[in-house]
């Protein structure tokens, strides 16, 4: 199942409506990159409020998706964690270490614009 990524402005958002196989996540992830690429992309928000469960595997590939586009040039943020699966990834030991996290997609918009105001200031 695809997961559909808007374009608002500069930003992509990635909304996953629910769970995912490895596969899926993958190709979620090269897709997103691509995007990144391809609209000129300042920032990537990735909601996972569909999410009922954050495995090992989605956990580990939501930082690949992160530090990806921020090689890329891009601010990304994740959103949209529920309070259960929060709980259960701390349970689990479950991290995401050095992902900027936000409660949801308006706090992940305003997150962003901070995040890159100062490189619209720049003129980058």
């Amino acid at each position: 199942m695809p997961v559909p990524i808007l374009k608002q402005g500069e930003v992509l958002i990635g909304s996953i409506q629910s769970a995912l196989t490895d596969t899926d996540m993958i190709d979620f992830r090269g897709a997103l990159a691509d995007q990144v690429g391809k609209n000129r992309s300042r920032a990537v928000i990735i909601d996972v409020s569909g999410l009922d469960i954050i495995d090992s595997f989605t956990a580990r590939t939501l930082q690949d998706i992160t530090h990806t586009v921020k090689l890329k040039g891009a601010a990304a943020v994740v959103v949209g964690i529920q309070p259960q699966v929060a709980f259960a990834m701390v349970q689990l030991g479950l991290y995401l270490d050095g992902v900027a996290t936000a409660l949801d997609l308006d706090e992940g918009l305003a997150l962003v614009n901070a995040m890159t105001a100062g490189w619209r200031a720049r003129g980058q």
